[in-house]
């Protein structure tokens, strides 16, 4: 269900593995209850999420102070957070700045408006790694549910795996949704912490044409990603 990664008296950050929700289903334990349980925590508080289907790096804080110090951080875009995906499909564009807001669809997906009252916003690179398939190395820099993976599908991309937003068929011959959250870096105090895991699971994020492809965005934070201004960030407009 996870991994450990890092455990100190004010956090965890755990490795969560792809296909579990992070809250308790049908009287089953989720990820976050786990967690608290088999590592003998008296508090735990849940700082941010992950969908079910993605697998990768997550925060969680031990106290309340520094849930609240997290969360303000996650709230006013303080947190660098880098996710790989892998998609079968060209996009129409192979990097770039992917904004809008979002609403509701059908079957608990969503869709992205032109609109951009209180937009999603999403900076992407993208390379080919083999005939029909592409890796991107995306940063977004809102927290909206399903971002990534409406952002993707926006650009003709959507993620491999991916049932709700992609092919139905060619989805079910996919091992996993290929979603990943890549690298994670805050500061708490005086003291910054980064966090960078390669994804462990499924057969595209595997293999010497995978490695390749990803060598030069081991340091995704030091991508030439394109500034945004600090006026669209106070104004919460991009």
């Amino acid at each position: 269900m996870y991994d450990m990664v890092e455990n100190n008296p004010e956090f965890v950050v755990i490795y969560k593995k792809p296909g579990i929700s992070f809250h308790s289903e049908s009287g089953d334990l989720g990820l976050f209850e786990t967690v608290k349980q088999k590592e003998s925590f008296t508090e735990l508080f849940p700082v941010h999420r992950l969908d079910k289907v993605t697998s990768g790096l997550l925060v969680m804080a031990k106290t309340p102070d520094i849930n609240r110090q997290l969360c303000d951080a996650f709230s006013q875009r303080r947190v660098q957070k880098y996710y790989l995906a892998i998609s079968e499909k060209k996009p129409n564009k192979k990097q770039g700045l992917i904004k809008g807001d979002m609403a509701a669809a059908r079957r608990g997906a969503w869709k992205l408006l032109n609109a951009q009252e209180n937009p999603a916003v999403t900076q992407f690179f993208s390379k080919s790694i083999s005939a029909g398939r592409r890796l991107f190395v995306v940063k977004p820099h809102t927290g909206k549910t399903h971002q990534i993976r409406v952002a993707l599908k926006s650009i003709g991309a959507p993620i491999a795996g991916d049932s709700l937003y992609g092919d139905a068929t060619q989805s079910a011959a996919c091992d996993r949704c290929y979603l990943h959250a890549y690298s994670l870096a805050f500061s708490l105090g005086e003291k910054q912490y980064r966090f960078t895991e390669l994804p462990r699971e499924g057969e595209l994020f595997s293999g010497d044409v995978f490695a390749a492809a990803l060598q030069e965005w081991r340091e995704p934070w030091l991508l030439p990603w394109p500034q945004l201004s600090s006026a669209a960030y106070q104004s919460g407009k991009f």
